[in-house]
């Protein structure tokens, strides 16, 4: 339960779920969950972006089946921000492992989501409903970049959106849009290494951390939506940077 409420939470905020989990589960000596158990937390949060967008999905959908070029310019917006971060998870797989059991280098990258979050504070006003193909690009690498522990991928991608002239409320529409194709298939790479002994984990137990990490995510979706519309965006900027010290002086004081 206290990993789904975790992931659903972290996974949208921009304070990163991957960063969260590692030092979660050393903080409290938690075992690694496992493949199914971190499948059925992927699913829960996705399901969430299709809750909360349900609207926007259904008119992208609609629109593409009529033929209608601005809903096919938005798919093919998505499909441009998702090739780098599926280009650098498919070429670093085994580097970005190696990261997740370095404290070390989630403190630092904690650090680097803190910066990245305050520097929207000097974003000028942008009204654009949607990203060039050329800033689809920038934010598809930031998303690439969030690949690693402690980085956000909401807060770098809205970030990013945002500096490439995007409005707030639209960055995060697009950001968590994006997250559809990049939490699928972190979770279709997981599949394969499903065993039977992952059915040991328990049904009941399953469930309740799929039913927190989906009502966890969609009131994450919202409440940021919400601090967007206030400029409250960079205000998660200092728990991040603390979280990141602490992280580093734990390690390396311990």
């Amino acid at each position: 339960m206290m990993l789904g409420v975790v992931q659903g939470l972290t996974e949208f905020l921009p304070v990163s779920s991957s960063g969260h989990l590692v030092v979660v589960e050393t903080a409290f000596g938690l075992p690694t969950p496992g493949v199914l158990v971190e499948v059925v937390l992927h699913v829960g949060t996705l399901l969430a972006v299709f809750v909360v967008y349900r609207k926007r999905l259904w008119q992208l959908i609609a629109g593409a089946c009529r033929g209608d070029r601005g809903e096919w310019r938005y798919v093919g917006l998505l499909a441009i921000g998702t090739v780098p971060a599926a280009l650098v998870g498919s070429l670093l797989t085994g580097w970005i492992e190696r990261v997740f059991e370095s404290l070390i280098a989630v403190g630092i990258d904690f650090i680097l989501t803190a910066i990245i979050l305050w520097s929207t504070r000097w974003v000028r006003p942008a009204s654009a409903a949607e990203p060039s193909s050329m800033a689809a690009g920038g934010i598809g690498v930031a998303q690439a970049l969030a690949l690693f522990p402690g980085i956000s991928r909401s807060g770098s991608t809205i970030a990013a959106a945002t500096w490439l002239g995007v409005e707030p409320v639209k960055a995060a529409e697009y950001s968590f849009l994006l997250a559809i194709p990049a939490i699928a298939g972190a979770g279709l790479q997981q599949v394969p290494s499903l065993s039977t002994d992952a059915l040991s984990v328990g049904l009941g137990s399953l469930t309740l951390g799929f039913l927190v990490a989906l009502a966890s995510g969609i009131f994450a979706i919202r409440a940021l939506v919400v601090l967007l519309k206030w400029g409250c965006f960079h205000r998660f900027a200092p728990y991040c940077f603390t979280l990141g010290a602490v992280t580093l002086a734990w390690e390396l004081l311990a």
